[in-house]
């Protein structure tokens, strides 16, 4: 079950998107498919989301998005780059006009020196354009990042859209 503001969240992008006749595709890792789960609790969204990878090995990141091996090893799992990479990828695996990522800590382990539990980044792409990212450092318990990073992706995904 999905809470009331992730549900009108979700609700407010299908609306965005049936508007534009676009579909969207997701890219999701800590996540583990939750934003993908969210839109597909709204009726209808087969008519705006076309698919949802959940990629929480780097080689599920490299062999379903096409995230090159020299970005994970440069830059790690979570990071802008990796996001970026994430979002085109499914772009470019997709019908999608708009795609969403997000790649991060979740906890309860797993952070570190400048990475700590909380630690969430996103990416967002339209065809034709450069990935747009953001990181997020989220607090609180492993749902409760979780939580935020799905709002997160979620309102930075309509804000795309009603700038488009």
């Amino acid at each position: 079950m999905i809470s009331e503001e992730i549900e009108q969240l979700a609700l407010q992008v299908g609306a965005d998107l049936t508007a534009r006749g676009w579909m969207v595709a997701t890219a999701e890792s800590c996540t583990g498919g939750l934003v993908s789960a969210a839109i597909t609790e709204i009726a209808g969204s087969s008519g705006w989301f076309d698919r949802g990878f959940v990629t929480y090995s780097n080689h599920a990141k490299m062999d379903l998005l096409g995230v090159p091996a020299s970005t994970l090893d440069q830059h790690g799992a979570v990071s802008e780059a990796t996001a970026a990479a994430m979002a085109l990828g499914a772009l470019a695996h997709s019908r999608a006009r708009i795609s969403l990522s997000i790649t991060g800590i979740a906890g309860p382990g797993g952070g570190g020196p400048g990475k700590p539990v909380g630690t969430v980044c996103f990416g967002w792409a339209q065809s034709g354009q450069p990935a747009q990212v953001a990181t997020c450092f989220f607090v609180g318990d492993r749902a409760a990042v979780r939580r935020q990073s799905v709002v997160f992706a979620l309102r930075g995904l309509r804000e795309r859209l009603l700038e488009a």
